[in-house]
């Protein structure tokens, strides 16, 4: 899954693909070098980001979305936690809802994803870390809590991903835990999972990156790790890297060269 950020702010590239030219040229980028899913974002969520109304969004997103839904063939992801941002966005050619509260900040958007059929990833997030809760336990039980929200509202089992919501609300060292224990929570919940951990700052306070387009290769490391122990999509920046590293990954495991 290739990172779009229709942003100013984003942690990682923010201001690069806010004008529309930009973001539409670099999801076709991001095709060209092997994505399998284009994820578009209008509202930033690192720690501090500005809050984006619900005009703006629409304005940011949903014109990327019908032109890249257009010229590519591969599935478009909107990245939002606003029922009505994902309802554009899905009438402009989106076909998954990625939302990083999980179902549970919009009550409205469980019933738009499942009244349009669309696959959906609900994430787990928390406003503030705490070094002291077990964090395994905490978002095992936040996710079931977005999967029966999910269910009732009558979103398709087959429609739904989990992702444990690395680095939202969270220390480095459970951050690292939960990379550690994804098999073990895919098991626990049932469901397939979503490994979002690109350019992350757990990733930088391992490799003593700052920067966080530095942390390329210590993305595709956690990200090669995660995908042996139950990650079926990795959300990344760096697809071109990320589709090489999978293809010797593959190779080695006597897959040929096809992607996972």
């Amino acid at each position: 899954m290739g990172i779009v950020n229709v942003t100013p702010d984003s942690f990682s590239d923010g201001g690069r693909y806010l004008d529309h030219a930009a973001a539409v040229a670099h999801g076709e980028q991001l095709a060209a070098e092997g994505a399998d899913i284009l994820d578009i974002g209008g509202e930033s969520t690192r720690p501090g980001a500005a809050t984006v109304t619900l005009d703006e969004e629409i304005a940011r997103v949903v014109p990327v979305v019908r032109t890249l839904s257009a010229r590519t063939r591969l599935p478009i992801s909107i990245d939002t936690m606003k029922a009505k941002v994902a309802a554009a966005a899905i009438e402009a050619g989106a076909t998954i809802v990625n939302d990083v509260w999980g179902f549970q900040f919009d009550p409205d958007i469980a019933k738009v994803s499942a009244d349009a059929g669309v696959h959906c990833v609900l994430m787990h997030n928390r406003r503030q870390d705490d070094a002291s809760i077990d964090m395994f336990a905490e978002v095992k039980d936040f996710l079931s809590r977005s999967i029966d929200i999910a269910l009732k509202a009558g979103v398709n089992r087959d429609k739904i991903f989990i992702d444990p919501g690395i680095g939202f609300g969270k220390t480095h060292d459970q951050s690292f835990e939960l990379v550690r224990r994804l098999a073990e929570l895919k098991q626990a919940l049932g469901f397939p999972l979503l490994l979002g951990i690109s350019r992350k700052r757990f990733i930088g306070f391992a490799t003593t990156r700052t920067i966080a387009s530095e942390r390329m290769i210590g993305s595709v490391a956690a990200d090669v790790y995660g995908a042996f122990n139950g990650a079926d999509i990795v959300r990344v920046h760096d697809v071109a890297a990320h589709v090489e590293a999978f293809a010797v990954l593959n190779a080695i495991l006597g897959k040929g060269t096809e992607r996972r």
